[in-house]
């Protein structure tokens, strides 16, 4: 799915808290990423993945903290994965994923005020 937008190919210099209104296409190719945010087990997943022991988990670590069924926890999965978000990683018959730090650092340099940023990055 090339089409998909990531959080890398979103938020490439695009804010909606810039200097400048954000363009039509850069709106739309960021609310495709923070779309992939905006559900409750996405979010859950995010943060059960994040606060693992080894900093990843596999579907079948994630179905009952989650109470959600395999194909629902592995449909999430691929949505955050697809937004760039998560990593994917194949072992064996299982796969296992892990958190994009980049990834999520720009969905939150993005969201802050350009004033309030911690790193300035030149345009």
């Amino acid at each position: 799915m090339a089409d998909v937008p990531t959080a890398k190919t979103a938020t490439t210099a695009i804010s909606p808290l810039a200097d400048e209104p954000i363009k039509r296409a850069d709106a739309e190719r960021l609310a495709g990423v923070l779309k992939a945010f905006a559900d409750p087990a996405r979010l859950r997943l995010l943060s059960l993945i994040q606060s693992a022991p080894e900093g990843e988990a596999s579907v079948s670590d994630l179905t009952a903290p989650l109470g959600l069924s395999q194909p629902t926890v592995s449909h999430h999965l691929r949505i955050l994965a697809e937004a760039g978000l998560l990593e994917r990683e194949k072992r064996g018959v299982w796969a296992y994923y892990r958190l994009v730090p980049s990834a999520i650092a720009a969905i939150a340099d993005l969201l802050t005020p350009p004033g309030k940023r911690a790193t300035k990055k030149a345009r």
